[in-house]
C-alpha cells in the first residue's frame, strides 16, 4: 500500500485542521528505478495543484543499497489528504505503479510533535500520545536550552546575541534531530506509544 493506495482515513475527533505529512516506503523491481522515479516526478507534479498541497521530498536509495524510496508528502489538513486519496489522479497513478514496484508500501500519516518521534519497530501508523510527546520534548529542549545556551554564551560572548541565539537554534535542532529524540523515542517507545491513546 503506498499514499496511492492506502485506505480513505478515518475522520479523527480532533486535529482535523492540522497540517498532516504522508511518509511512504517502496521498494521497486531492480531496473524499474528510472521508471519509479519519473512516476515520482508526474505524482507529485499532479499533487501539487490539487488544494491544500504543501509539498513533497523523495529520499532515494543509496548506491549499493536496496531500491527502496522514502516519499515525504505534506497536506495542509486531513481534509485536503482525503481530497488527494479520493481524486482521480490516485487512481491513475495506483495503476501505473503497480508494474515496477515489488510489494505494498509502508506509509505513515504523522501530525505536529510526531515528525520529531521514530516509532519502535514494526508500527506501521504511529499513534503516540500527543501530551506523553509535548511533555518530552519540554524536558529535552529545556536541558538543551539551559546547558547550550549558557556555553554558546561563554564560547561567543562577543557575538551579539541575536547570532549567539542562532548558533544556539542551530546546534539543538541538529542534535534533537539526529542524536537526542531517535535514542529517547526508541529508550521510551512504551511510554510514547501506548497501546491506549492517552492525550
Amino acid at each position: 500500500m503506498s499514499l496511492t493506495d492506502a485506505p480513505a482515513l478515518e475522520r479523527p475527533a480532533l486535529g482535523d485542521d492540522e497540517p498532516v505529512t504522508v511518509v511512504v516506503s517502496r521498494r521497486v523491481k531492480p531496473g524499474f528505478e528510472a521508471a519509479y522515479e519519473a512516476w515520482l516526478d508526474r505524482l507529485i507534479a499532479g499533487a501539487s495543484g490539487m488544494r491544500g498541497y504543501l509539498g513533497a521530498k523523495v529520499q532515494r536509495p543509496r548506491p549499493g543499497e536496496a531500491p527502496t524510496y522514502t516519499s515525504v508528502f505534506r497536506f495542509e489538513s486531513v481534509e485536503t489528504l482525503r481530497a488527494f486519496e479520493e481524486s482521480e489522479l490516485r487512481r491513475h497513478a495506483l495503476a501505473e505503479a503497480a508494474a515496477f514496484v515489488e510489494a505494498d508500501a509502508v506509509w505513515s500519516r504523522l501530525t505536529g510533535l510526531e515528525l520529531w518521534f521514530t516509532p519502535p519497530p514494526g508500527t506501521v501508523v504511529p499513534q503516540p500520545s500527543k501530551l506523553r510527546m509535548a511533555l518530552v520534548m519540554i524536558v529535552v529542549v529545556y536541558a538543551l536550552v539551559l546547558s547550550l545556551g549558557q556555553l554558546v554564551a561563554l564560547v561567543l560572548a562577543r557575538a551579539p546575541a541575536p547570532a549567539r541565539l542562532l548558533v544556539t537554534i542551530v546546534i539543538e535542532v541538529f542534535l534533537m534531530t539526529y542524536v537526542l529524540m531517535p535514542r529517547i523515542t526508541r529508550w521510551l517507545a512504551p511510554w510514547i506509544y501506548p497501546t491506549k491513546e492517552v492525550s
